[in-house]
């Protein structure tokens, strides 16, 4: 009986520094400026050096006690950090930096109009042709048709010309949005690599018109708020494409 009284004695005197020991704080994690929830924020306790990250969504929990050091940490964000004081749950909001935002280097990647002109250099005949010019030629003895122009307008190696040439339009558009929405610049961003790098390049792969209307920052504020999205529907994938499906389509008279 009196080895029970002692233990349950020690037990009542230890239960204080349990408890104390066992506190947790509960919390979310805000843009400052656009109000969003940030994911992916290290939460590190600078007393006991643990750290662990947030959620998607957000939100953290976290064993503390009285008096520690908490400092929140994101890639291209300024760091936050508060002293622990018994609260049961707390707001963070990080400001980002842009600033701090690392410079990508593409290695071996050509500039598209260097490959553009490449192309025009190498089938510098089918762009030519693709362009027929003037129809009417005026000359010492007045007007007439221009017969090479007549010429490669009308002929089917010149409509071939034509095809061929908005074929290699759509592919400089396509080489333009590459360039510059590039996995290393999603990587370096938002952390993704593999599979998931590869479905987020093509879900969410920008129009031509935003990369040549877009600066830097604008690009990066699009795959910033597309990760959002991405974190959201981790098991959204891009649709399968549908085979090419000709029409014999007749005009009417």
């Amino acid at each position: 009986m009196k080895i029970l009284v002692r233990i349950l004695l020690i037990f009542c005197s230890l239960s204080p520094v349990l408890l104390y020991a066992q506190q947790s704080l509960e919390g979310i994690v805000y843009d400052k400026d656009t109000k969003r929830r940030l994911g992916e924020v290290q939460v590190r306790n600078l007393n006991t050096q643990k750290y662990i990250y947030n959620d998607a969504r957000g939100e953290f929990k976290t064993a503390v006690k009285a008096g520690d050091i908490l400092v929140f940490k994101k890639t291209g964000y300024f760091s936050d950090t508060i002293t622990y004081n018994n609260q049961s749950a707390i707001i963070v909001n990080l400001k980002e930096n842009v600033s701090a935002i690392e410079t990508v280097t593409v290695i071996g990647r050509k500039n598209p109009d260097d490959v553009l002109n490449e192309i025009k250099r190498d089938y510098g005949k089918a762009f030519e042709l693709s362009q027929p010019g003037d129809i009417f030629s005026v000359g010492m003895t007045g007007a007439g048709l221009n017969i090479n122009s007549l010429y490669n307008m009308v002929s089917k190696e010149g409509k071939n010309a034509r095809r061929f040439t908005q074929f290699i339009g759509k592919l400089h558009e396509e080489n333009i949005i590459d360039f510059y929405f590039t996995p290393e610049l999603v990587r370096s961003l938002v952390g993704l690599e593999g599979e998931e790098l590869k479905v987020f390049m093509q879900l969410f792969r920008p129009t031509y018109e935003f990369v040549t209307t877009s600066n830097y920052y604008e690009m990066v504020k699009y795959i910033k708020s597309k990760y959002e999205v991405f974190k959201l529907h981790p098991n959204l994938r891009p649709l399968r494409e549908l085979p090419d499906i000709k029409l014999d389509v007749k005009k009417e008279n």
